[in-house]
């Protein structure tokens, strides 16, 4: 007889944000596993037991490098969270394409089509938008910097509001008609 796996122990806690209350999940290690937004709560609990066979949250304290990082993006300075380490459970094509979000630079948007190019997969514009909403973590890992090829905001899972917000914040002008 196997032995059942120990649950993936998560902690979790809430921050402020000029756009919303977020959830943030860390592991014990402090890397960033989770960051959704509160009224989103349920997407957050399905998207764990998709990544994970099983996890425990633990209400706890996150790292001030974190804290500090995430504060100081919504301050201005929009690298603060480049170096944040995350961690993500999901598959080996979902993890590449949440890879090659965290090389979109601040302040620029890229389509599907090229993400899908990025990835290797030119053709797989529908599975890396699949990806795009499956993504765990907002904001570090940048899905809001993904749009349609003609320029217009497509679907985000916080909202397209938060979608605008985060991109007109990081620079991108967005016209009245996206």
């Amino acid at each position: 007889m196997h032995a059942k796996p120990r649950p993936e122990r998560l902690i979790l806690s809430r921050q402020d944000t000029p756009i919303g209350e977020v959830f943030i999940a860390v592991d014990e290690d402090g890397a960033l596993r989770a960051l959704d937004f509160t009224d989103y709560e349920a997407r957050m609990r399905r998207l764990f037991r998709l990544h994970y066979d099983q996890v425990e949250l633990a209400q706890g304290k996150l790292p001030m490098t974190l804290v500090d990082s995430l504060g100081a993006y919504f301050s201005g300075d929009l690298s603060a969270i480049n170096s944040l380490i995350v961690e993500t459970g999901g598959t080996v094509f979902q993890r590449s394409v949440w890879r090659a979000l965290r090389s979109i630079p601040a302040g620029e948007t890229i389509s599907y089509a090229a993400l899908a190019a990025i990835v290797k997969s030119p053709r797989g514009m529908r599975a890396v938008g699949l990806a795009n909403g499956a993504n765990p973590i907002a904001i570090v890992v940048p899905c809001h910097r993904v749009i349609s090829a003609n320029g217009n905001l497509t679907g985000y899972a916080g909202g397209l509001a938060r979608k605008r917000w985060l991109l007109e914040h990081e620079g991108v002008r967005i016209s009245a008609a996206a």
